[in-house]
């Protein structure tokens, strides 16, 4: 899709709310208020993984795509906008936001036009703010455009497996459709569809369910109390759980708003072509949570891994099926994009949840808030260490995809064609 902006007209959209401030010419808080925005709302309106990561990517395309136009430094995403430089590139941001979330949530205008008219308070009412905002909207709709037939809307069609006139539980699985999305980045979902799950008798599958059964049990007398936190903590899964990360990884860099818009939208599609590539899998191979592995240890035919009739895990088990994990997928696919970016080291991360109160984690490496969340899967009682290991793996290739290919700097674009 080809666009370009002629823009003189004043629109009618006023904007958005503020977080923090990083340094530049045009300031890149614009960026993260609309991020912080994005997950209140998916939060109060208990949005599962898979519909906020479309929101957040669709969000965060859109806002880069916008002030790119502005200052031409980054090869876009798709969209052909060109903008004087005189333009606002935060009333380009925030009008593109709003336009996102207001396609995809009708019902917050009264919000959004709030946070709206607050993003666009400081701004000087000149022509290159009328411009901003003409640009912005203009962005919202080519992005919106793209994905209009994304797949997000298939009909749920699961079918429980039975037999005639047996009890089966009637909760639906989530994210059953998510295999037939259309991924921002990869070239099917299944791009990166790992091997099969170990064989039920294997060296690796004895290991790590008799692990798990030990260190993920609900009354495990094993796991520490620092692995429980840590366990509960990471209950928190999608982008919620990933973008105040992102958020302090741009502050650290003191970016500017182009980059920190270039930073969220590379992050927001790597991360949304995980959870896509990830569900694949699960329903690809429907392999079985510990907590139906272990109650059923039995008919395995594997002697070195007893059964427990009445385990339970930590946690309340994720609905859907096992392999890989997603959760380890997702922040392994997000940190590489922030370690390709900002590098290893960023200063001290923090990262509290809703699902730990008083509970904050802290690391001075992207690394090892990756690791953490693929633990704590295990610590929860919902993946096998071998799971979350692939999960890694698929996380770094995408992520690693993601940077080599999107977004990248105009002297890239430049580069021949091998």
């Amino acid at each position: 899709m080809k666009m370009k902006t002629f823009l003189a007209t004043k629109s009618p959209f006023l904007i958005v709310a503020t977080l923090a401030v990083c340094i530049g010419t045009a300031r890149a808080d614009v960026i993260m208020d609309w991020n912080a925005k994005a997950d209140a709302i998916a939060a109060e309106k208990k949005v599962l993984p898979v519909p906020q990561a479309r929101t957040m990517s669709m969000l965060h395309v859109a806002m880069f795509e916008a002030v790119n136009a502005i200052d031409r430094r980054y090869t876009p995403y798709k969209l052909d906008l060109v903008s004087d430089r005189s333009t606002s590139k935060e009333a380009a941001a925030a009008a593109a936001a709003y336009n996102i979330l207001l396609t995809i949530y009708p019902d917050q205008k009264s919000a959004l036009d709030t946070a709206l008219h607050a993003s666009l308070s400081g701004i000087p009412d000149t022509e290159g703010k009328a411009n901003g905002i003409e640009l912005g909207t203009m962005a919202a709709s080519g992005v919106i455009a793209l994905r209009r037939n994304d797949g997000s809307d298939v009909q749920e069609t699961y079918r429980p497996y039975t037999a005639p006139g047996a009890y089966v539980p009637t909760v639906v699985p989530i994210g059953t459709t998510a295999g037939r999305m259309t991924p921002w980045v990869m070239t099917s979902v299944s791009q990166f569809r790992p091997a099969p799950p170990p064989a039920l008798d294997s060296e690796t599958w004895t290991r790590d369910v008799n692990e798990i059964r030990e260190l993920g049990a609900r009354n495990s007398t094993t796991r520490t109390a620092e692995q429980t936190a840590i366990g509960r903590v990471w209950f928190l899964v999608g982008p919620p759980s990933f973008n105040p990360v992102v958020r302090q990884v741009a502050l650290a860099k003191h970016m500017d708003v182009v980059d920190c818009a270039r930073l969220f939208a590379l992050a927001e599609i790597a991360g949304n072509d995980a959870i896509l590539a990830v569900l694949d899998a699960k329903y690809h191979y429907n392999f079985w949570r510990p907590m139906t592995a272990i109650r059923n240890a039995d008919i395995t035919q594997n002697p070195k891994t007893p059964r427990e009739p009445s385990w339970l895990p930590l946690g309340e088990t994720p609905l859907h099926p096992e392999y890989p994990c997603a959760h380890c997928i997702v922040s392994a696919a997000v940190s590489t994009v922030l370690r390709s970016i900002a590098g290893d080291e960023v200063g001290e991360l923090t990262v509290t949840s809703p699902t730990a109160p008083g509970v904050t984690r802290k690391w001075t490496k992207l690394q090892d808030y990756s690791d953490e969340v693929a633990n704590s899967r295990i610590y929860a009682g919902f993946h096998y260490r071998f799971s979350t290991e692939v999960g890694k793996d698929m996380g770094r290739k995408i992520g690693d995809l993601t940077v080599a290919t999107q977004l990248r700097g105009l002297e890239a674009r430049a580069e021949p064609k091998q």
